[in-house]
């Protein structure tokens, strides 16, 4: 891949957006839009139940409240594993015990260059919410039959909360096998 020009389209606090001239790779030539996010870090917090936490949050873009998997941006110098931790403890009050990576993966690689970081935690430990000012989070609970139930009815609509909750289902099946 070669690039031929690039410009600087809009730029925010939190990601920019630039357009690319480009060669790719077997010689095809185009323009590209790409919006340049840093990586995330995404948190399955599950506890001795096999219970999972979700938080409850307004997304302007959804246009409405959506129940996710705690996550947020990996901060300058921080490691996804200091921001997964991180995030757990300011969206729920959680602190985890044990962590252990699941898989990294970029959730739009069309046009978006976010890379998420999935995190199991156990372990749990209960302690005060510290959300940003902009943030009002609802936290809650749900068991494994109540999640594969909201997973087939559509209620789950957050593409990383999708793929953390069908890996860890998958990788909880393979561990009892």
């Amino acid at each position: 891949m070669k690039i031929l020009a690039s410009r600087t389209l809009c730029r925010t606090k939190i990601f920019h957006v630039t357009e690319e001239h480009v060669v790719e790779p077997g010689g095809v030539e185009a323009q590209r839009a790409v919006v340049r996010h840093g990586p995330s870090a995404v948190v399955i917090a599950v506890d001795a139940g096999e219970r999972v936490l979700l938080v409850r949050q307004f997304r302007f873009p959804a246009g409405g409240r959506l129940w996710e998997l705690p996550a947020g941006r990996v901060n300058p110098g921080e490691t996804p594993l200091a921001a997964a931790r991180r995030e757990l403890l300011e969206e729920t009050g959680y602190r985890a015990r044990r962590w252990k990576k699941l898989l990294a993966f970029y959730p739009s690689p069309g046009y978006v260059t976010e890379r998420m970081h999935l995190y199991l935690a156990r372990g749990l430990e209960p302690g005060e919410a510290r959300p940003d000012d902009d943030e009002r989070i609802r936290c809650r609970w749900f068991s494994r039959r109540e999640l594969a139930a909201w997973l087939r009815s559509g209620r789950i609509v957050d593409g990383k909360t999708l793929v953390g909750l069908l890996l860890w289902e998958r990788t909880r099946r393979r561990s009892k096998t």
